[in-house]
């Protein structure tokens, strides 16, 4: 039987979900964006600190990457990379460029998106509350001690991807979530964003956990709502159920804006 030979594609990353770690494929991250043509595309396993410095892309980065469809997984966005073809090859800094990206893919409706065979959207989400959980003693101890044995069994080349020393991931003691509604009514979820992670502990680190607090409802609760943005949202493979993957700002009337040059 002749080998599949993988597909090299492109893709501008929007979605960089915080590290989790996996029975099979250990400290995974969930990532996705968007391709040349304007189409969603989710981007998995990528072991993400375990890429050379040069491969490790940002949100707004252009990433070349070979790929072939994933077995057990019906979600037509899903590709299976090449952990080591990953590259990035360029970078969108221009804001009307990014908006006009965005824009073209903002839903109002996830049924309607679920009835249509799609598991990734932006949505714009309506009055939109930001809440900060600390989570419990136990889960977050569990939490920790996943990514201790992984980082141990990384050591000790089970897993097959360290290349380097990294140091273990420090997860946050909190959850971020929004309440919100969308033309489906009502909906709460946890954003899974690692830049929203990574922006508390580095606030955390720089001034301190109860100023960190307050700059991330600040930001978040307040700023993001007032200026706009939209919600990334991708559903389980299993579940089928939709997730806040990514939070980007999106100035409110975007979509107007796009539609507008269209006439």
């Amino acid at each position: 039987m002749s080998e599949i030979i993988p597909t090299r594609s492109s893709a501008t990353i929007i979605v960089k979900a915080a590290p989790r770690v996996g029975q099979t494929h250990g400290e995974l991250v969930c990532c996705a964006g968007i391709d040349p043509k304007g189409y969603w595309v989710r981007l998995y396993p990528v072991a993400f600190r375990t890429l050379a410095d040069a491969q490790k892309f940002m949100r707004w980065d252009i990433i070349e990457y070979d790929w072939r469809l994933p077995k057990g997984d019906e979600r037509t966005e899903s590709r299976r990379v090449e952990h080591r073809s990953l590259a990035i090859v360029g970078h969108v800094k221009d804001a009307r460029a990014r908006e006009n990206l965005i824009a073209p893919l903002v839903v109002q409706s996830l049924n309607e998106e679920t009835q249509k065979g799609r598991s990734f959207a932006f949505i714009r989400p309506r009055d939109a509350k930001f809440l900060i959980q600390r989570k419990l003693a136990a889960e977050y101890q569990a939490e920790k001690a996943s990514f201790l044995q992984w980082h141990k069994q990384e050591a000790e080349g089970l897993f097959g991807y360290m290349s380097k020393s990294i140091v273990p991931y420090e997860p946050s003691p909190y959850t971020f979530k929004y309440v919100y509604s969308i033309a489906d009514g009502q909906r709460e979820g946890t954003c899974q964003d690692w830049e929203i992670e990574a922006t508390f502990l580095k606030w955390r680190r720089l001034y301190s956990e109860e100023k960190a607090l307050v700059m991330m409802k600040g930001r978040f609760g307040e700023e993001y709502p007032q200026k706009g943005f939209v919600l990334a949202m991708g559903t389980h493979k299993a579940y089928k159920n939709w997730l806040i993957n990514g939070i980007v700002r999106l100035d409110h009337g975007a979509e107007d804006r796009l539609q507008g040059s269209l006439f």
